[in-house]
């Protein structure tokens, strides 16, 4: 029980750093970014195969978060320029491109046999046995610190930037500010956080193949950050938690059930999910969180 313990609290951790990508993205910068998966993907791939040539892991993982993030920014030339709905669509073409590209290129990417033998960082500090636990230990340290960084910048002046670009460029742009820099830098920061969680990824399951990604980690992610509220990483923290252990717990399911077999218990998982989440939209449409606001912005509040 322990050990499955783990393996959740490990889940919900990565599932926690993507949340608080988007929630930067489209959260704070309403950028819709339906291609979350493939650059999650594409950090999984750098940081494995650099592994795999002798990178030692903390090498790799830093060259992932920075390479998704040096990627990103170069998307986002040509597509942070667009509205909502057509920035959606560019995004899953491209995360759709980066998964053909990663399962046909065996020379570059092993293909769909996948790349295996990953190596964890600080994998030889840990006691034998205690392997998971540590690895779990790293993950919640990536989480902190991620939740702190972007906790810091939600309040800065780059913060309340973002969230009036978000509500009015043209009012940004008549104030001197350069909105498509903006949206590049949250792109980027956003995207370099979907790097770590994506090698994240790699490190825990030490196997990687192109079946593991696909566009149900966009729709989870979406789904944190409706339920937690959008543009607050605390609620975004809390959904990931309640969200992957609510889809864990239902798995005992099929031995409470009589006669219940793994196809039925995988539809009745998705209609738990399902319903909780518009049960939520109906009673809490806000959230468990609300984005942080300065306060003179409360004040206005209380005024009016």
């Amino acid at each position: 029980m322990t050990a499955y313990l783990i393996a959740t609290l490990t889940v919900v951790a990565i599932a926690a750093l993507a949340g608080l990508a988007l929630n930067l993205q489209w959260g704070m910068g309403g950028l819709v970014n339906f291609g979350l998966f493939g650059f999650y993907m594409l950090g999984a791939y750098i940081a494995g195969l650099l592994t795999l040539q002798g990178v030692p892991p903390l090498v790799a993982l830093a060259a992932a978060v920075v390479g998704v993030a040096a990627l990103s920014a170069a998307s986002a030339l040509i597509s942070v320029r667009l509205s909502e709905d057509y920035l959606a669509i560019v995004t899953l073409g491209f995360a759709e491109c980066l998964r053909l590209v990663i399962s046909y290129e065996g020379w570059l990417t092993r293909g769909m046999l996948g790349v295996t033998g990953i190596t964890r960082p600080f994998q030889e500090l840990w006691p034998r046995g205690f392997g998971d636990a540590g690895f779990l230990a790293l993950a919640l340290l990536a989480v902190v610190a991620v939740y702190a960084l972007l906790q810091a910048l939600a309040r800065s002046p780059f913060g309340r930037l973002v969230r009036a670009t978000r509500d009015d460029a043209g009012v940004v742009e008549a104030l001197g500010k350069s909105v498509l820099g903006v949206r590049m830098r949250v792109f980027a920061v956003g995207s370099a956080i979907l790097g770590l969680a994506g090698s994240l990824h790699a490190f825990y399951y030490t196997y990687i193949d192109p079946t593991q990604f696909g566009p149900v980690l966009t729709a989870y992610a979406f789904m944190v950050v409706v339920i937690g509220g959008r543009g607050s990483n605390r609620g975004v923290l809390v959904s990931a938690f309640t969200l992957i252990f609510l889809l864990e717990g239902s798995r005992f399911l099929i031995d409470l059930v009589p006669g219940l077999g793994a196809s039925e218990l995988a539809a009745i998982r998705l209609v738990i999910v399902g319903v909780g989440l518009v049960a939520l939209l109906i009673f809490k449409p806000d959230g468990f969180g609300r984005e942080p606001r300065s306060a003179l912005a409360d004040e206005k509040s209380l005024r009016f």
